[in-house]
């Protein structure tokens, strides 16, 4: 069973880097630890992240993520792009918190994979197990990406799929990258301040990380 701080600390480090994550480094390599897989594909990232001036963190960070569509970390921007079909996973998504007991409250979008991962921390191990076989094919997608361009953050999407129950399959829609709309639907959030879930209500939803046409893979 795995540790649920490991999905924070993947969470963590694909944050924008701040002095706090910085300081952070020595705890996040100790939780990392638990696995040996996933600690040796991310330490690469972490040598990184230790060794480099912030401001310079700060200007990959921007280069990698926001500058590159195909290595965005909204997860249905890979999936629907601008199709209709994306603002009702996003509702999908914030229903699928809400039925555990949590409400987003950061100005991110519900699909930002930091704010879903440090949901499955909080999740009981079955459920996280399941959220992230939903969405391990868009994970692998964009690992695949950042590994090609020759980010070290491959490394935690990687460690990802290496977590996942299930076994990725190749993303099938393109994606046209348009934020706008979602942006005015879903955020910003009021303050964005921690933590980024609270308690909210219950309800039942379900969530699909896969385009039409495909389902979840099998079991490895």
């Amino acid at each position: 069973m795995h540790n649920p701080m490991i999905y924070r600390a993947l969470g963590a480090l694909l944050g924008y880097p701040q002095q706090e994550l910085i300081d952070a480094l020595p705890e996040i390599r100790a939780v990392l630890a638990g696995d040996e897989d996933v600690a040796r594909g991310i330490e690469p990232l972490l040598q990184q992240l230790a060794a480099t001036d912030l401001i310079e963190l700060q200007q990959n960070y921007v280069q990698v993520f926001d500058r590159s569509p195909s290595h965005s970390l909204h997860l249905f921007e890979h999936i629907h792009g601008e199709d209709r079909a994306r603002g009702q996973a996003m509702v999908d998504l914030i229903e699928e918190y809400k039925a555990h007991g949590f409400e987003p409250v950061s100005e991110e979008l519900p699909d930002y994979v930091p704010l879903f991962l440090e949901f499955l921390s909080l999740c009981e191990a079955e459920e996280a197990n399941r959220l992230l076989g939903d969405a391990v094919h868009v994970l692998a997608h964009v690992a695949k990406k950042l590994a090609d361009s020759g980010s070290h953050y491959a490394g935690v999407l990687d460690a990802l799929v290496w977590l996942s129950p299930v076994a990725p399959e190749p993303l099938t829609v393109p994606p046209i990258r348009d934020m706008d709309e979602a942006l005015e639907t879903f955020g910003p959030g009021i303050d964005g301040v921690e933590p980024l879930l609270k308690p909210g209500l219950p309800q039942i939803a379900p969530v699909n990380f896969y385009p039409k046409g495909s389902g979840p893979a099998a079991c490895h």
